[in-house]
């Protein structure tokens, strides 16, 4: 049996990592190429629904998944913000489903230049999956792109992943392609 520490170093590896993947490009990408100033700081939100899977141990159950959140973003790149959602399964969809909480850090590439419509995205960072028989603690990541329809409209297309590490058992993947609609 895996002990907590070992989970927890793990996952806390991970989150480092996924950090450092992100935060280096970013640092390279943060100056606009066209000279513009970056927006200081603004905000986006976004509402979605997605199918996907729980897959563990090479076996996978179909989901279904709803949410919707918002983001602050400094500089026109870097993002912090927060979502909440709901999954349940497609195959026996029952009262089970899980109630699905992220704090994220994500990295928005082009910034500094509010005219390109489309706008790819990293993210990841900390979940909390609850239920009315308790809660787990996950990790996710993920990532998509945002296409700007207007100025202050748009598409969001995205794969994420909750990924929880068990209790010595199995690795389980909330994995899901989600779509929706994102404005600032």
């Amino acid at each position: 049996m895996e002990s907590v520490n070992s989970r927890t170093a793990k996952i806390v590896t991970t989150l480092v990592t996924a950090a450092w993947l992100v935060g280096m490009p970013a640092t390279a990408l943060a100056q606009s190429a066209s000279g513009t100033p970056a927006k200081a700081v603004g905000g986006l939100g976004y509402g979605f629904v997605g199918v996907g899977a729980v897959t563990s141990g090479g076996e996978s159950m179909g989901t279904w998944h709803v949410g919707g959140g918002g983001e602050a973003v400094i500089r026109d790149a870097f993002g912090i913000g927060a979502e909440i959602g709901y999954l349940n399964w497609l195959e026996e969809p029952d009262e089970s489903g899980l109630g699905v909480f992220s704090v994220n850090g994500s990295y928005h590439f082009n910034g500094g230049e509010a005219s390109r419509r489309f706008r790819p995205f990293l993210t990841g960072g900390y979940t909390l999956g609850f239920a009315a028989d308790g809660h787990e603690n996950l990790f996710n990541v993920g990532g998509g792109v945002d296409y700007w329809l207007k100025p202050k409209v748009g598409l969001r297309v995205e794969f994420r992943d909750h990924v929880w590490s068990g209790d010595g058992e199995d690795t389980l993947h909330f994995w899901s392609v989600r779509f929706g609609v994102t404005f600032r």
